[in-house]
């Protein structure tokens, strides 16, 4: 499938890391993700690995195109990582420095194995485009948390992480407990008028002993029976690992993580628990996402503010 890209949404912790690479120039970072492009045939971070997704309109599909439902003139996201899309960029224009948004001109192309969400007439692209660019985080938060569980979330209050913190709460019940951990300040606060989360932390998802102490105080010395990872960077593996309980879950979502960071510190540590990569890919994700912001307006209304409009400094 042929589709004119409008925009990319770079990966949380893709885009952090141009950023800082840039000293937070958008006409270096402009010229950074050309360069990236050029070289690669794709929007593929050669230190991150990682890359995001697009938007863009359906302009030619091929015969043997599985979805006979999409059609030339559909607007669609992408739901496979830019790292995986080939992409040729024409323009670059405005970069939202915020959010990691990049309005293109440019085209791409989508292998009949790569997943595809249409957008609805009810959300504004942009901020269609933030929410699906994590679906797998809250979609494999409502399939691990169960009923009575402890939940923590490190960097929850990014997209990812408030996501998963809805999903959460609505897998618990009134006999579990939901615990965000956060390092910026505002997001803290916003967190706290959500009222997604029984707990809000402020905490360096970098400092594991602190992390753990906290979590250990929340849980009442229990840790979480399952932590979800969310943070967009690096050194936070640890972290996760030591605020969980022995034979509990690990959810590695954010691609900042180091893999083998993970499995060492944990045998470091001596800690027997299960860790997870964070697929980005589960069965009805998307509407998922979507219908999570439907079902809960005051967190579509934060959304909508940082995304919809790019009026944020708050890290995505």
């Amino acid at each position: 499938m042929l589709i004119e890209v409008t925009c990319l949404n770079i990966d949380s912790a893709s885009f952090r890391q141009l950023k800082e690479e840039c000293g937070k120039d958008s006409d270096r970072l402009k010229q950074k993700i050309r360069q990236i492009v050029a070289d690669r045939g794709k929007m593929h971070n050669p230190v991150t690995g990682s890359g995001g997704m697009l938007i863009g309109t359906v302009t030619r599909k091929g015969p043997a195109f599985p979805d006979p439902s999409v059609q030339p003139g559909d607007r669609v996201a992408t739901l496979v990582s830019l790292s995986l899309t080939p992409l040729f960029l024409e323009e670059i224009g405005e970069v939202d420095m915020a959010v990691g948004q990049v309005k293109v001109r440019g085209k791409a192309i989508l292998f009949a194995s790569g997943p595809f969400a249409r957008l609805p007439d009810d959300i504004p692209e942009t901020l269609s485009l933030a929410v699906l660019d994590v679906c797998g985080a809250p979609a494999q938060t409502a399939r691990y948390a169960q009923t009575g569980h402890q939940v923590a979330v490190l960097g929850a209050g990014g997209k990812s992480g408030m996501l998963s913190l809805y999903q959460a709460r609505r897998q618990v019940g009134e006999q579990g407990k939901v615990i965000a951990l956060e390092s910026n300040q505002k997001a803290c606060e916003e967190l706290r008028a959500l009222g997604l989360a029984d707990e809000v932390i402020p905490v360096d998802a970098r400092n594991p002993v602190q992390v753990m102490e906290q979590v250990e105080q929340a849980t009442a010395g229990r840790l979480a029976d399952l932590t979800i990872n969310c943070v967009n960077v690096r050194d936070t593996e640890l972290s996760a690992i030591m605020a969980t309980r022995e034979g509990g879950t690990v959810y590695f979502f954010s691609t900042a993580v180091q893999f083998t960071a993970a499995a060492l510190g944990a045998e470091g540590v001596g800690k027997d628990v299960h860790m997870m990569i964070g697929n980005g890919f589960a069965q009805g994700h998307a509407d998922l996402a979507l219908e999570t912001l439907r079902e809960c307006p005051p967190l579509k209304e934060l959304f909508q503010s940082r995304y919809a409009r790019g009026e944020s400094g708050v890290p995505s």
